[in-house]
């Protein structure tokens, strides 16, 4: 069988893939640039997990290039290591160390020296989790119950304070997650992330189109309270559908300031019976904690008139092609992914079964809230409007 010739790529060309992929360009985009298969570009970007390592540098302290040609060139001249470590400004010990380990006196070459002693530089850092594992295993079992790292790392610091053998950042864990060199957590766990891929992706990555239809009589989002955008008062709500496999959907809602999750199950995907869902579950909230509604610009919201008659919430919507303008809603369909991977049928789910994952989300602590859980803002809340 032929052998397939094995690609290499220059620093230069990994420095361009790099730069691509911190700009959310696409593996296949990115290939395109050398004429290649988005698979050479993956495995050059997935050593290291999507991550891109740090820089090399020489140390300030190291010998250099220069001052090794010298040493070569005076060794070849019979000087002494005393005389040598006089012209360098250096100490003879350094000279005769660095003689010895590359080769001797009759064997030194310069060029030889300085690509030895850059290889011997590299000494990676042993990771945290890997020394304390005791932390690891913490670690391991709140990423089990689909706590995010930056969760993870929040909690840590308000459970052990005063003890920073208990503190690791988020990054530290990503990390450990995708550069499975590291040794410290199973690649298993990488499943219990929000996104299961095993590669960071950049933030600016993004495979969202805009395929939504038009609402009339549509209230934008720029005729909001302020009150509403600055999350000074409760009770104002974001909501989207997360979508299935066969048309199946569900409900998202999200109130803004703790970030408190509500999920209703819906039959369909048609404004009537969205909307008739909508209407159902606002009942179950006092007046004071549902005021208000931002949706996207997806027509299941186009009777959004009828909702607002019958339970006196007004309802506005994004801009278009502006789904960060609720972002709070973006962030949970994110977290919901954990839950409900894309392709499942969606309409298995019962409403006890949604109401379970809800809560299971409303109990991890959240970064935005100082590491609170946004069921204990909103209980604080129900306490004091009641």
């Amino acid at each position: 069988m032929k052998q397939r010739r094995r690609i290499y790529y220059s620093e230069s060309q990994k420095a361009l893939m790099w730069e691509r992929w911190r700009k959310g360009e696409s593996l296949q985009h990115i290939a395109q640039l050398f004429d290649r298969n988005h698979s050479s570009v993956q495995g050059i970007l997935a050593q290291t997990g999507g991550i891109q390592p740090a820089p090399r540098q020489r140390s300030r302290l190291a010998l250099t290039l220069a001052e090794r040609e010298e040493i070569s060139r005076s060794l070849v001249a019979g000087d002494s290591i005393q005389s040598i470590a006089r012209r360098l400004s250096r100490s003879p010990s350094t000279i005769c160390r660095e003689i010895k380990r590359n080769s001797g006196q009759a064997g030194y070459r310069a060029s030889h020296a300085d690509q030895l002693a850059w290889d011997r530089s590299l000494r990676p850092k042993v990771c945290k989790l890997v020394e304390h594992r005791m932390l690891a295993h913490i670690v391991a079992n709140k990423l089990q119950l689909q706590w995010s790292p930056q969760q993870i790392a929040g909690w840590l610091k308000r459970a052990w304070p005063g003890s920073e053998d208990y503190h690791v950042s988020h990054e530290t864990i990503y990390r450990s997650l995708f550069i499975q060199a590291r040794g410290a957590l199973k690649k298993e766990l990488l499943e219990h992330l929000r996104r299961t891929r095993a590669m960071r992706r950049s933030r600016h990555h993004t495979q969202k189109t805009d395929d939504h239809g038009r609402i009339r009589d549509a209230v934008s989002i720029s005729e909001r309270p302020a009150t509403v955008e600055d999350r000074a008062v409760p009770g104002h709500w974001e909501g989207d559908l997360l979508c299935g496999s066969g048309g199946s959907q569900i409900a998202t809602l999200v109130e803004r300031q703790t970030r408190y999750v509500m999920l209703v199950k819906i039959a369909s995907k048609d404004s009537e019976t969205v909307v008739n869902a909508l209407i159902k579950h606002a009942g179950k909230l006092p007046q004071e904690l549902y005021k208000s509604l931002t949706w996207d610009r997806g027509t299941e919201m186009a009777d959004h008139k009828r909702f607002t008659i019958a339970t006196d919430i007004a309802v506005y919507f994004c801009d278009p092609k502006h789904p960060w303008q609720r972002g709070s809603n973006e962030n949970t369909n994110g977290l919901l992914r954990q839950y409900f991977p894309k392709g499942i049928d969606l309409s298995v789910y019962s409403q006890a079964k949604l109401n379970a994952v809800a809560r299971r989300l409303n109990e991890r602590p959240r970064k935005t809230l100082d590491y609170e859980t946004p069921a204990e803002r909103f209980h604080r809340t129900i306490a004091s409007t009641g």
